[in-house]
C-alpha cells in the first residue's frame, strides 16, 4: 500500500528542487553521457536501483530525494520505497529503492546520493549531541558555517537527528518550526551596552520570541547577566554565554557562578545557555561537573560533520535480476521499506 499521498504531497511540497539540479548541473559527467547514449539507442529500460549507507546513523535527506523523483519520474511506471527522514539506518541496509525507466532517474543518482549523505552525516551529528545532553535542548547555529544554499538543509537535518530549533529561517521552514536565535555580538557592539541592546531588542522583537541576552560581550559575565536580569525581570528566559577561547571559553564554573550570582538576585527563572565549541564531549563535561546549563547552541559539531556515503546499485533490468561482481542480483530484501510513490 503508498503512504497517503495527500500526506506525501503536504511533506515534500517544502522542497523545492533547483532547476539546476533538474538539468543535472549538478550531475557527474558520464550520467549525462550514459543518457545520451541510451536515447540514441533507444533502450530505456525499466530499472531498479537500490541506495544504502557506509555507515549507521539517523537517516535524513529521503524527503528531498522524494521530492525529486516525484518530479521526475512519470507517474503511470513508477515505485519507490523508502525509509523515512529520522529513522535510525544500519550500515548497507538498503534505504531507498526506485523502480521506473532508467532514463527517467539515470542523470539524478549524483544527486540524491548527495542528498542522503551529506543529510545523514548532519542528522547524525545532531543526534550524537542530544544523547549526550538528555533532557537538555540543543539548537543548531551552525548555518554559518557552510555554504548558503545549503545551509538551511543542514539546520533540517539537525533537526530529524533531533535538536529542538535552528537559527536559518530556511532550515525552520522546511522543519514547520519559528527560528531560534538571540542576539548576536554585533547589536550589543553596536548599540554600546549590553543591557542597551536587551532592552531594545524586547521593544522591537515580537513577544512571542523568547529573551535571551547575550552576556558576554563587554563585561564580567556574572554582572552582564545580573544587570540584564534586573533591566528585563521576568521577561527574561536566559542569558547566553559565549566566552572565546581567547578568554579561556566557558566553564562549568562560570555557569555556577551565574546560576548561583542570578538566584541570589531573585531571579530563579532566568536560564543559562551555553554556545561555543560545543561537541558531545564538551556537553558532557558540563553535565559531569553539575553545571545547570538549560540549553546547547551547537554549531560545526553538526555543521562540519562528515557525510556518510551512499552508494547506489542496479539490481533488476526490465525484471531480470542483475548486479555489477561483488553485489547480489535481485532486490535486497529489507522489510522496513515502505511505499512512498
Amino acid at each position: 500500500m503508498i503512504e497517503d499521498s495527500q500526506n506525501i504531497n503536504d511533506r515534500l511540497a517544502k522542497f523545492r528542487t533547483p532547476e539546476s539540479v533538474i538539468l543535472g548541473d549538478s550531475a557527474d559527467v558520464y550520467f549525462h553521457r550514459t543518457i545520451e547514449i541510451l536515447k540514441k539507442e533507444r533502450l530505456n529500460p525499466v530499472a531498479v536501483m537500490e541506495a544504502f549507507p557506509n555507515g549507521s546513523g539517523i537517516i535524513c535527506g529521503l524527503d528531498e530525494t522524494l521530492a525529486l523523483l516525484e518530479r521526475v519520474l512519470p507517474k503511470d511506471n513508477r515505485e519507490v520505497w523508502a525509509l523515512s527522514d529520522g529513522d535510525t539506518v544500519a550500515s548497507k541496509e538498503v534505504a531507498l529503492r526506485t523502480k521506473a525507466p532508467y532514463q527517467s532517474f539515470g542523470l539524478y543518482e549524483t544527486a540524491i546520493l548527495g542528498f542522503l549523505a551529506s543529510g545523514t552525516g548532519w542528522a547524525t551529528a545532531a543526534r550524537e549531541c542530544l544523547q549526550a545532553a538528555g533532557d537538555i535542548p540543543c539548537i543548531s547555529f551552525g548555518a554559518r558555517h557552510v555554504h548558503p544554499f545549503v545551509s538551511g538543509r543542514m539546520d533540517y537535518a539537525a533537526f530529524v537527528g533531533g535538536c529542538s530549533g535552528c537559527s536559518s529561517v530556511e532550515g525552520a521552514r522546511l522543519a514547520d518550526i519559528e527560528p531560534s536565535g538571540t542576539m548576536p555580538h554585533a547589536l550589543i557592539i553596536v548599540m554600546g551596552d549590553t543591557v542597551k541592546a536587551t532592552l531594545a531588542f524586547d521593544k522591537y522583537i515580537d513577544p512571542s520570541v523568547a529573551r535571551v541576552s547575550l552576556v558576554d560581550t563587554f563585561k564580567d559575565e556574572a554582572e552582564e547577566s545580573l544587570r540584564v536580569a534586573d533591566a528585563l525581570g521576568e521577561k527574561l528566559k536566559a542569558v547566553r554565554l559565549d566566552t572565546p577561547v581567547e578568554r579561556g571559553r566557558v566553564t562549568a564554573e562560570l555557569v555556577k557562578e551565574v546560576r548561583a550570582r542570578l538566584d541570589q538576585a531573585g531571579h530563579p527563572g532566568v536560564g543559562v545557555f551555553v554556545s561555543g565549541g560545543i561537541t558531545p564531549e564538551r556537553i558532557k563535561y558540563f553535565i559531569d561537573r553539575g553545571a545547570p546549563v538549560t540549553g546547547f547552541g551547537i554549531g560545526s559539531y553538526i555543521s562540519g560533520a562528515k557525510p556518510i556515503d551512499y552508494t547506489a546499485d542496479l539490481h533488476e533490468i526490465d525484471g531480470k535480476p542483475i548486479a555489477k561482481r561483488g553485489r547480489i542480483p535481485g532486490l535486497t530484501a529489507n522489510p522496513r521499506l515502505k511505499r512512498v510513490l
